[in-house]
């Protein structure tokens, strides 16, 4: 019942970028007690990176979107360049020198890079990580020259002058950082990078049940303790003409139409 706390179990189920878990509730009872917080990974690339035996988009019920997580452009401090536009610059002047951070194939700072190579015109390696922690321990003491970054990986890091921070792939600034401009506004219009989130349940959920864990979500993400701590986290709400049921498809849909013709034209393949 929407007010009283309710016990939820949570299982961390690793394994191919996510998609064990999720093809996990793809085949479980559609009876609302089996959700799976879909993400970037396991609801978009995936898609376009491994022969699933579910469908990213057909074989779920959305539930709600969650938050946005933001990327930030973020360069070691020995880059010349204190904007970006003079980093594109850079970028520009010395071809297949640089090298960016990633996650591995596929992953966000991949994807983004390979997107960000082809709306620039610039060129460089990609150099892949085991976890964000892994590449930032590289990119602070200048082993590697820049990355795509969560907030919270990025902003510590800022505030220690260990690196720079030129944007952030957002419409609007981050509550956390909000000296940071956006891409729109740092001359990358339209580079939005961000590892969203929404519960999804499995296909064929009857639709009062989606629309109870709905208003449970809604609740939730009204709450200002539960604001204010996915703002110090870098993550901003959807906002609520977004939390309902119908939103999730049309938002993952756009998300697969934007990327899967990247990941595609790469040939790149899940590992």
């Amino acid at each position: 019942m929407i007010g009283q706390s309710q016990p939820v179990i949570i299982e961390n189920i690793s394994g191919t970028n996510g998609s064990i878990g999720v093809g996990r509730v793809a085949r479980a009872a559609p009876d609302g007690y089996t959700l799976v917080v879909g993400v970037w990974n396991t609801h978009v690339a995936n898609g376009a990176l491994y022969p699933l035996p579910y469908d990213v988009l057909t074989d779920f019920e959305p539930v709600s979107l969650l938050v946005n997580t933001p990327y930030m452009i973020v360069a070691k401090k020995a880059v010349p360049a204190n904007d970006l536009q003079g980093f594109i610059t850079w970028l520009r002047a010395n071809p297949d020198k640089a090298t960016e951070a990633t996650n591995g194939l596929g992953s966000m700072q991949h994807v983004g890079g390979l997107l960000f190579q082809n709306i620039t015109g610039t060129r460089f390696g990609f150099v892949p990580y085991r976890s964000s922690s892994q590449a930032m321990g590289d990119l602070v003491p200048g082993r590697i020259d820049w990355s795509l970054v969560v907030p919270t990986d990025a902003v510590p890091q800022l505030r220690s002058e260990n690196i720079k921070v030129y944007a952030a792939g957002a419409r609007s600034r981050l509550a956390v950082a909000p000296e940071i401009p956006t891409v729109d506004e740092a001359g990358l219009p339209g580079f939005y990078l961000s590892n969203w989130s929404g519960f999804r349940v499995p296909k064929n959920t009857r639709n009062e049940i989606i629309a109870t864990l709905n208003a449970a979500i809604v609740e939730a993400l009204a709450d200002p303790a539960v604001k204010q701590r996915l703002a110090d986290l870098g993550q901003d709400p959807f906002p609520r003409e977004q939390l309902t049921p119908s939103a999730p498809f049309a938002w993952q849909k756009a998300e697969i139409d934007k990327w899967w013709p990247i990941i595609k034209a790469t040939g790149i393949k899940g590992e």
